[in-house]
């Protein structure tokens, strides 16, 4: 107490949200649904929390969202957990192919300035190539004469 008043000081932790910091309990109802059932998750391959040093679960926020998202898909809209997992693996895919087109496309651009900068360099060769007539005779090319 300072001056007869009570103080509350609050501290705020930013943790990165794919570091496990949730033992199964807290995870679990956070998600809303029994620990048995992230269990279970993770023995399907839907979910893998990290472990600590002595091998106790540690949810990440991350996890947290992902065990919703399970949630949902099963509860709203009638998915097994097959599907789940299949719908996991399509998200993965587009997310890769979105990479993949995201480095083509740079790659476009580095070849279409490779592209633009050939055609300066072969518009002053030209410009420096003087033609052969027959009979002998040089035809001299200006720059503004191609």
């Amino acid at each position: 107490m300072e001056g007869g008043r009570r103080v509350t000081r609050t501290t705020r932790v930013t943790v990165s949200s794919d570091r496990g910091v949730f033992m199964i309990s807290v995870a679990a109802e956070l998600a809303e649904m029994h620990p048995q059932t992230l269990r279970m998750y993770e023995s399907k391959g839907l979910i893998t929390p990290r472990r600590s040093a002595r091998g106790t679960r540690l949810y990440s926020q991350a996890d947290v969202e992902r065990l919703r998202r399970i949630q949902q898909m099963t509860a709203q809209f009638g998915l097994n957990l097959a599907g789940v997992e299949q719908v996991f693996e399509l998200e993965a895919q587009l997310e890769r192919t979105k990479a993949r087109t995201r480095e083509l496309a740079a790659r476009a651009r580095e070849l279409e300035a490779e592209v633009a900068r050939l055609e300066e360099l072969r518009r002053e060769l030209r410009a420096e190539i003087v033609p052969y007539r027959p009979g002998g005779a040089l035809a001299v090319r200006s720059p503004g004469n191609q």
